[in-house]
């Protein structure tokens, strides 16, 4: 409470796992809104099994929705997650709520992403960036200047891209390293991107642009901890490994986006005209995307439009 500077009068606690001596209480007391932390540890006397289970989950899970829906009171079910980043439990879980979300980040970086996953009462295409600092976590407004924020020797190897999290385009940067190989297997390693991703990229650059890279090493990092999942960071990927492999620094101030084909071409992406606008508003003087039928804004920042990967290599470090 301290740390928080939360005021402890309106907040009552009940060290209870007995799913009807909780919903009791909530009946009597009437609470704005009640947290369940966590439904994995709730057991209910008609069910003959332990807490955790796959009934007492649901069974627990079922009466609180009785509770909600009957006094018209708020209930967050706070659950446990797998190593797979799947909810312990059973699957059903998610169907009973009506709202199901996600709180995301790696636990040696900052920054969280609350990631609505469903949501009966709106869109699922909103996400909320927030920061843990010392008196719990606070929103960021502007997460593009953040993960920008630490940037300041530009190396080879380094290009920004523009990703969605849900309906908002945030603009991260994508390092890669590669260095000649000193062992018989070549090394792969991704941290942020997709693992299979990238050995599909590091194919395409091989036998479509013509980089020799079956003897080297290669390292791709999302800076900042976020974990990219859209395809529309290929481009910069694959730019960011052939301007590590070259030793040419890729303009500073150059945005790219794009999914990469296994023809080496270059494929249209949704919600360009909303990474564009980002990038200007963030300063950057040219933005390297797909060619492809788009209603563009109004900006001043060049616009560069390529079909094929050879070609995006070439604007970008030639």
């Amino acid at each position: 409470m301290t740390r928080l500077a939360i005021k402890p009068e309106n907040i009552k606690f009940l060290g209870e796992t007995n799913i009807e001596t909780i919903c009791a209480t909530i009946q009597i007391l009437k609470p704005k809104l009640a947290i369940i932390d966590s439904i994995q540890t709730m057991a209910s006397e008609e069910i003959p099994s332990e807490a955790g289970s796959v009934n007492q989950v649901r069974a627990s899970t079922v009466r609180l929705l009785e509770v909600a829906k009957k006094e018209n009171i708020s209930i967050f079910l706070i659950g446990h997650v797998t190593k797979e980043g799947q909810v312990a439990g059973p699957k059903t879980l998610e169907h009973l709520v009506d709202t199901v979300l996600y709180l995301e980040g790696d636990r040696y970086h900052s920054y969280r992403i609350l990631r609505v996953v469903k949501n009966r009462f709106g869109s699922t295409g909103e996400v909320g960036v927030f920061e843990m600092r010392d008196k719990g976590l606070k929103e960021v407004k502007n997460p593009s200047e953040i993960f920008l924020g630490q940037r300041k020797e530009i190396l080879p190897g380094s290009v920004i891209t523009c990703v969605m999290e849900g309906t908002r385009p945030l603009l991260v940067e994508i390092q890669a390293l590669t260095s000649r190989t000193y062992f018989g297997y070549p090394q792969r390693r991704s941290a942020g991107f997709d693992f299979n991703r990238l050995g599909l990229l590091i194919a395409v650059l091989s036998k479509r642009a013509g980089l020799p890279l079956g003897n080297q090493d290669i390292h791709l990092n999302v800076v900042g901890g976020l974990k990219i999942q859209e395809p529309a960071a290929d481009l910069a990927a694959s730019l960011a490994i052939a301007s590590s492999f070259k030793s040419k620094i890729a303009s500073p101030s150059m945005v790219a986006f794009g999914e990469v084909g296994l023809g080496g071409e270059i494929r249209p992406i949704s919600q360009t005209e909303k990474r564009i606008t980002e990038a200007e508003k963030l300063g950057f003087k040219k933005v390297l995307f797909p060619e492809g039928k788009y209603r563009l804004p109004s900006v001043k920042c060049e616009i560069v439009k390529i079909k094929t990967l050879n070609e995006a290599i070439k604007v970008a470090l030639e």
